[in-house]
């Protein structure tokens, strides 16, 4: 099973990341505002295979043309490097993507 991560790890690993991530042992937390809804969307369709891939699963928010990404290790009780690999997935999709601040 893998280890939970301690605040020390996680702010590190985060350095690495968008600047909007945060995170605590618990869990990592990022929203991601797109252009428009459809935007959105296709995000989550991106994504969803590269989790499938990873085996490991976010818990994702669509509001209109927001995702609110939550990333923990639920077998772990908490944030392990399965979180921070998939963060870094999750900035590689949104990174392909137009974002509000493009229009």
């Amino acid at each position: 099973m893998p280890t939970v991560l301690d605040q020390a790890a996680i702010d590190a690993a985060l350095t690495a990341r968008h600047p909007d991530w945060s995170g605590s042992p618990e869990k990592l937390r990022r929203s991601i505002e797109f252009a428009d809804f459809l935007t959105a969307v296709e995000f989550v369709n991106r994504l969803a295979p590269r989790c499938e891939e990873l085996d490991h699963h976010p818990d994702l928010a669509l509001r209109w043309r927001w995702v609110d990404v939550e990333l923990s290790t639920h077998s772990a009780g908490g944030v392990t490097d399965l979180d921070v690999a998939l963060a870094a997935i999750v900035d590689e999709v949104a990174s392909a993507l137009p974002h509000a601040e493009d229009d």
